[in-house]
């Protein structure tokens, strides 16, 4: 697992915004007609409609897609009784989980209220603004009977993610593991280390799988619940049907299952080869799980395993569950999480295990293929189509339940609708990032003598999906090592011009000559240009003694682009490179381009740049769907911009009728599909979400990027990244930001593990 050093984390909350959520309009408030509707005297109707009929509120106002995210704060994390004011980000963090995975608002509460009653009779209080309620954080037993009366005595979902998250994904993928272990879970002997809420619930729903009270061996720090025990609560006492006290090595013999939920370190070697075939180890304690993947599958090749760790298989992620079981619930109008909404998100999920993963998902992860089996017994986090799998066999549960107060009738219209809810927003990162640490390149980062360079540098080190190289003054670099007390100790540092790569420039040198000695250098300019970093960087990764480079932060986007194209070359076949951006949009991402190399291209060149934009976007996990744009809508105009790109199209659809793309259009009627669908809607644009737009000229590219960027500031960036290149070479824009270096070192992995 990467480190995180304290001051990343207080900068990552603090930088810009404060914190990691907002509240955005949703409806215009650019007159005052606007705001008469929004406000007073508009306001008032909507109010009257609802005192008539509550439900009219889901109709009006954001209820019916808005939940509260409470804690009191005395069970934060591994933290312990850390007050509400600290539980805070924590709580911003559940409600960017939901926002990002399933499109729900959330309102982060935080109340000070240790005592039950006052903390129930406060969430009793606010109910009325939420359509639903996660109650997070809060220490047991207290939070058991929190829940239990919140849920008795309000009409809205309520589920306490601490219990039932983990209780329902470890089922499902208990239910899988069984499966390949060929066992009924009727027979089988389950050991459960840890007994807190979230084991209690684990149990109580394997119980509700079939699983017998009996077969179960239950332990909390003091030992085995037993009935000869005086110390335990209700909460305990019910899995408390031993009648004799056993060590935990005792009853880890011919234990089918073992759940742990308590600390690292607690089960050995030993325990595991005691279990009898195929056995099933759960070890949930994060970030040390109680017994490590690899000790585990070192003596037992037969094991299926689950831990909480991203870094091995089958990641036991709370995040698979909550945000669709949420959004299921919220779109029927649920009064209620009941055990059956809960029974059919464990089906849900165990059953898309089982489904064939889609390329997108397998290229995430870096795998070769992924599929069912000891490595596969539940999806990945990132498998997009949990939102379609989960939210409607949970809403379909509520509705035959009888806890639901909407019904779906079109539930082919309901997928599609959460498909548009989900988008790939923030998915595109989260891609880049899973690739890049499947793999980690050598990346030559050729200006580590500036700060923000060197602490993305580290930030790559320490996250696993780089190892960097560093260019530079090697007495500056090393002096902003350590003043900045950055762990970057054991990093190559080169610096050219020094006396000590002297041979090193000869051999570079050489190479360079040989590919440009017909382009007007002799062999001492190539020598000697072997002094500047971009050029020696360049020829590092042109023989293999790296795998990619980054530079641009500090000089012209010219500069940096020449020497890669000199030394590296394009790809066969590929006349032309083009620069892109991909910003992540509240729509989904969008992709522009070319923005930073070809200044007016021809309509040829147009088409060779759509398809290695085309083929660039398909490696980010994007389906494009391509206009061309122009002033002009479908010969409406005429101008040489115009004829170009209507040339460019007409030879797209003639030599690759397949692709999905279309224009020359304005930019207003390719990104507004009922503006396009009433106008010309002949085009194969309709309906269809574009997503990547062409620009005519590099003029027209790069002022709309750089508008975009400025006046929009909640989206993000990922660029300008080129295409076409033969190596993986990629040019910063200056002033880049440190989150913004951070993307373009994936990208440059990424690039660099596919060429």
């Amino acid at each position: 697992m990467a480190k995180i050093r304290k001051q990343y984390a207080l900068d990552y909350h603090s930088n810009g915004r404060p914190g990691k959520i907002e509240v955005v309009p949703t409806k215009p408030y650019s007159s005052q007609r606007d705001l008469s509707l929004a406000y007073s005297p508009g306001v008032a109707e909507p109010c009257l409609e609802i005192a008539e009929d509550k439900s009219k509120a889901y109709k009006y106002t954001a209820k019916g897609n808005l939940v509260a995210v409470i804690s009191n704060g005395t069970a934060v994390l591994g933290l312990g009784d850390i007050g509400p004011e600290a539980s805070k980000p924590v709580m911003e963090g559940k409600g960017l989980l939901f926002k990002i995975f399933a499109d729900i608002d959330v309102f982060d509460i935080e109340v000070d209220a240790s005592d039950p009653e006052q903390f129930i009779a406060t969430v009793k209080a606010i109910a009325p603004t939420f359509g639903g309620i996660n109650l997070e954080d809060i220490k047991a037993p207290e939070a058991f009977e929190i829940e239990r009366r919140l849920k008795e005595e309000l009409d809205i979902p309520i589920m306490h993610d601490d219990q039932h998250g983990t209780a329902i994904i470890s089922s499902a993928a208990l239910i899988n593991a069984l499966e390949l272990a060929k066992k009924d879970i009727k027979k089988i002997k389950i050991v459960v280390v840890g007994a807190g809420a979230a084991a209690f619930s684990c149990c109580k729903l394997y119980l509700a799988l079939g699983a017998k009270k009996k077969n179960i061996f239950m332990f909390d720090s003091k030992g085995l619940l037993s009935k000869e025990r005086q110390d335990l609560d209700e909460h305990k006492s019910f899995f408390a049907v031993h009648e004799k006290d056993q060590s935990l090595k005792q009853v880890m013999k011919n234990a089918d299952v073992f759940l742990g939920l308590s600390k690292g370190g607690l089960v050995s070697k030993e325990m595991v080869k005691s279990m009898p075939k195929n056995p099933i180890v759960f070890a949930l304690a994060n970030p040390e799980p109680e017994i490590s993947y690899e000790d585990a599958t070192s003596v037992r090749e037969d094991i299926i395993m689950a831990t909480g760790r991203s870094d091995n298989p089958n990641q036991v992620n709370n995040v698979l569950g909550f945000p669709f079981i949420f959004r299921g619930a919220l779109d029927v109008r649920a009064t209620a999480i009941n055990e059956e909404m809960k029974l059919a998100a464990v089906h849900a999920i165990a059953n898309l295990a089982k489904e064939q993963v889609p390329d997108e998902v397998i290229e995430a992860y870096g795998e070769k293929n992924i599929s069912f089996g000891k490595d596969q017994i539940i999806p990945k986090p990132l498998d997009s189509r949990l939102i379609t799998a989960v939210s409607p066999a949970v809403a379909k549960a509520a509705i035959k339940s009888g806890v639901a107060g909407h019904k779906i009738k079109d539930w082919d219209a309901y997928e599609q609708q959460l498909k548009r809810r989900l988008g790939l927003d923030n998915k595109v990162v989260a891609t880049l990032t899973e690739k890049a640490l499947k793999n980690p390149q050598r990346v030559v980062f050729a200006e580590a003598d500036n700060f923000q360079i060197l602490k993305a540098a580290q930030a790559a080190k320490e996250e696993g999906y780089a190892i960097p190289i560093l260019l530079g003054r090697k007495k500056k670099i090393e002096k902003l090592i350590k003043e900045n007390d950055l762990e970057l100790d054991d990093a190559e540092i080169i610096d050219p011009k020094d006396e000590g790569q002297k041979k090193k420039r000869k051999e570079f040198g050489e190479a360079f000559f040989k590919k440009r000695q017909r382009k007007g250098y002799t062999l001492y300019e190539a020598e000697k240009i072997m002094r500047e970093r971009n050029y020696f960087g360049s020829m590092m990764v042109e023989l293999g003694e790296a795998d990619a480079m980054i530079s641009g932060i500090t000089r012209n986007y010219r500069d940096v682009v020449r020497p890669a194209l000199s030394v590296v070359g394009t790809q066969e076949g590929v006349e032309k490179v083009a620069g892109m951006y991909v910003l992540m949009t509240k729509r989904g991402p969008l992709i522009l381009a070319d923005t930073t190399v070809n200044i007016d291209p021809t309509a040829e060149e147009i088409v060779e740049i759509t398809l290695l934009v085309a083929k660039k976007v398909r490696r980010l996990n994007i389906h494009p769907r391509i206009a061309l744009l122009s002033y002009s809508n479908f010969g409406s105009a005429k101008g040489k911009d115009a004829e170009k790109m209507a040339k460019a199209v007409k030879i797209l659809h003639e030599k690759y009728p397949n692709k999905i793309v279309d224009g020359e259009i304005q930019a207003n009627f390719a990104l507004n599909n009922d503006l396009l669908m009433d106008k010309f809607s002949f085009s194969q644009l309709v309906n269809k979400q574009v997503n990547t737009l062409i620009f005519p000229n590099l003029a027209a590219g790069n002022i709309a990027y750089k508008l975009l960027q400025e006046m929009l500031e909640e989206v993000e960036a990922i660029g300008p990244i080129l295409v076409g290149m033969n190596k993986s070479i990629h040019v910063l824009q200056l002033g880049s930001s440190g989150r913004e270096i951070q993307n373009m070192v994936k990208v440059a992995v990424v690039d660099a593990q596919i060429k």
